[in-house]
């Protein structure tokens, strides 16, 4: 299992998502598809076509910035976080 956390900012859009969720996946690409699978619509929140990791999106896996193809150990824990922008 892999603990994923998520932020406020998703569940505005995905009803009833948690923000602290565990799937089953061994690549961040399986963590965002399982998390779909559940809740429709964070794949589209999370991922542009390609697919890719929006723009605006960070994912880290185990503190450390990941991609799609990343793995995901069992037992890791996942960060999706929104890019934060100012000026």
């Amino acid at each position: 299992m892999v603990t994923v956390h998520l932020p406020s900012s998703l569940a505005l859009v995905v009803p009833e998502l948690p923000r602290v969720a565990q799937v089953e996946a061994t690549t961040v690409d399986e963590v965002v598809r399982a998390l779909d699978a559940r809740w429709r619509g964070v794949a589209d929140r999370v991922l542009e076509p390609g697919p890719a990791i929006r723009r605006h999106i960070n994912v880290f896996v185990d503190g450390e910035p990941a991609r799609l193809e990343t793995p995901v150990p069992d037992g890791s824990v996942v960060h999706v976080i929104p890019a934060v922008a100012g000026g």
